[in-house]
């Protein structure tokens, strides 16, 4: 069986910026849809949905929340959650997700024995990063 996860990321009026944003630490196909384009009512430059296939299994999708929505939203954390071997790779989205955001954590090796690090973005979307050595590879 095969099973995958995607964030969800909602927006307050600049959900292409931070899409596109996105697609550029990450690489992958981007496809980004406004409410004028399906004749709804929402902002007019606005993102309906937007999705950023990155890779099989890894993609993030998102959408412009109506006016007032964020009002809403109730302070809830989500944490956006990178899993993988890949330490070049990952270390690269990390430092490119934190030029002007905020590193909370550098991505460095844990008691658990894998690179752990987290970082908040320009959006202010949190990513933890965990990078698990590849079988016969140590972390430094």
């Amino acid at each position: 069986m095969s099973m995958s996860l995607s964030p969800y990321l909602n927006f307050a009026g600049n959900g292409r910026e931070a899409m596109t944003y996105y697609q550029s630490v990450f690489g992958g196909e981007l496809h980004l849809f406004g409410f004028a384009e399906y004749g709804l009512d929402g902002p007019a430059d606005g993102l309906m949905h937007g999705n950023l296939q990155v890779r099989p299994g890894m993609s993030i999708s998102a959408s412009d929340a109506m006016p007032g929505a964020e009002q809403t939203w109730g302070g809830t954390r989500v944490y956006c959650s990178i899993f993988g071997d890949d330490a070049a790779t990952m270390q690269g989205w990390f430092e490119a997700l934190a030029v002007d955001g905020s590193i909370g954590m550098p991505l460095e090796k844990q008691v658990w024995g894998d690179l752990y690090g987290l970082v908040k973005d320009k959006y202010g979307i949190e990513w933890m990063f965990n990078v698990g050595a590849a079988e016969g590879t140590q972390q430094s």
